[in-house]
């Protein structure tokens, strides 16, 4: 480790093109030599990191580029989401997108920047990392450096965790990433039985692409319903879940999200991601000239043998009834045939709260094993 020195040590805010870009490219320094890292598209990183985001509509951000002798090496963001200020009261703000080298002394330039930062807009408490919230990228991976992460997850340093703590932070909650093999979709026995049971009442149908604003409504409603009681819940807004539901819809065939109805009214559904990541790891994280049409033959064509469940959500009056286990297992099953059609082999269910252990059981009933787990941290500010 080469410690940095203050007159060679910058930190920049970044507020023009250039350094925008020089925030998004600071993590091929830090992965050159890592071969479970995969490079994201930059032109994605671009449109996240844009005005046009709509996460932007209620949060503002700041980030910083870590320079040494001219030369970018690390970087670091701050984020004020208006949602969370309103819902929890608790004046805290986010700290994300953190990418460093094992230097503790840009560890230290960096958090100090963005804690100085969130001093200054009359927080008192930061928690992070949030890329950029709390629907998006979450978390530094601590266990599962071993394989590449799967689309919208991210990857990390094994010495990220103990340069975060030693500024301070402690650690606020983990979250897993399970994986579940191709034959881990049947159901049992005791389930089957109450599926029969409930037939007249129970259905589970694809996606309805013929009224997909309706759809992607009901979805978002589903969600929000389902999640508002975990941790650091913010709701998606509907130009959110919108955007999100355009980017899933380009890529998915129709039953790659299933809902699932009581008496004819939604009431949970599951979405199956292909994983993007397998088919850009090798392009740099460009797309011209030749990126464009690689990409579209390892979607359209070849297909990803892997595949991620990024949304599901059962409604609250069913989590704690026999029936809440019985609908998520009936979901993750209606997706096995579509799953099968398409080559995929595995699949990851992430990002699962270690201490929701009703998700983690019927997982676990299907196979399911942790292959990642990821940390979010929180540190008083007074």
């Amino acid at each position: 480790m080469n410690p940095a020195t203050e007159t060679s040590l910058q930190i920049a805010a970044v507020n023009d093109t250039q350094a925008l870009m020089d925030f998004i490219r600071v993590p091929w320094s830090i992965y050159r030599d890592d071969p479970n890292w995969i490079p994201p598209l930059l032109m994605e990183r671009r449109q996240a990191l844009s005005s046009k985001n709509p996460f932007f509509e209620h949060a503002r951000w700041q980030a910083w580029v870590a320079y040494r002798d001219g030369r970018p090496i690390g970087r670091i963001s701050a984020q004020l989401d208006q949602l969370h200020l309103d819902r929890y009261q608790n004046k805290t703000g986010y700290f994300g997108l953190v990418e460093a080298p094992d230097d503790a002394a840009v560890f230290e330039a960096l958090f100090g920047t963005v804690e100085s930062w969130l001093r200054e807009q009359g927080m008192l408490r930061v928690v992070g990392p949030f890329n950029l919230g709390i629907n998006q990228e979450i978390g530094i991976l601590v266990e599962g450096f071993d394989r590449p992460a799967y689309v919208m997850m991210s990857h990390s340093r094994p010495y990220y965790d103990e340069s975060i703590q030693r500024r301070g932070y402690e650690p606020a909650q983990d979250c897993l990433a399970y994986e579940v093999d191709r034959k881990g979709f049947a159901l049992s026995a005791k389930v089957q039985s109450l599926m029969q049971r409930m037939a007249q009442h129970v259905s589970v149908r694809p996606l309805n692409r013929k009224r997909v604003s309706e759809e992607i409504g009901l979805m978002r409603d589903i969600f929000n319903d389902a999640w508002a009681n975990n941790w650091n819940f913010v709701p998606f807004t509907a130009a959110e879940f919108e955007a999100v539901g355009k980017e899933l819809l380009s890529l998915l065939p129709d039953d790659f999200i299933q809902v699932a109805e009581v008496d004819g009214k939604a009431v949970a559904f599951i979405a199956l991601l292909p994983n993007i990541n397998e088919a850009v790891a090798d392009l740099d994280g460009r797309l011209l000239p030749f990126g464009w049409a690689k990409l579209l033959w390892r979607l359209k064509i070849r297909f990803p043998q892997t595949a991620r469940v990024p949304l599901m959500g059962v409604r609250q009056q069913y989590q704690h009834t026999r029936l809440g286990p019985a609908l998520a297992l009936l979901l993750i099953q209606a997706l096995h045939q579509p799953a099968l059609r398409k080559g995929i082999q595995r699949v990851e269910l992430s990002w699962i709260l270690e201490d929701n252990l009703g998700v983690r059981n019927i997982i676990e009933s299907i196979g399911g094993v942790v292959t990642k787990r990821y940390r979010m941290y929180q540190k008083e500010l007074g």
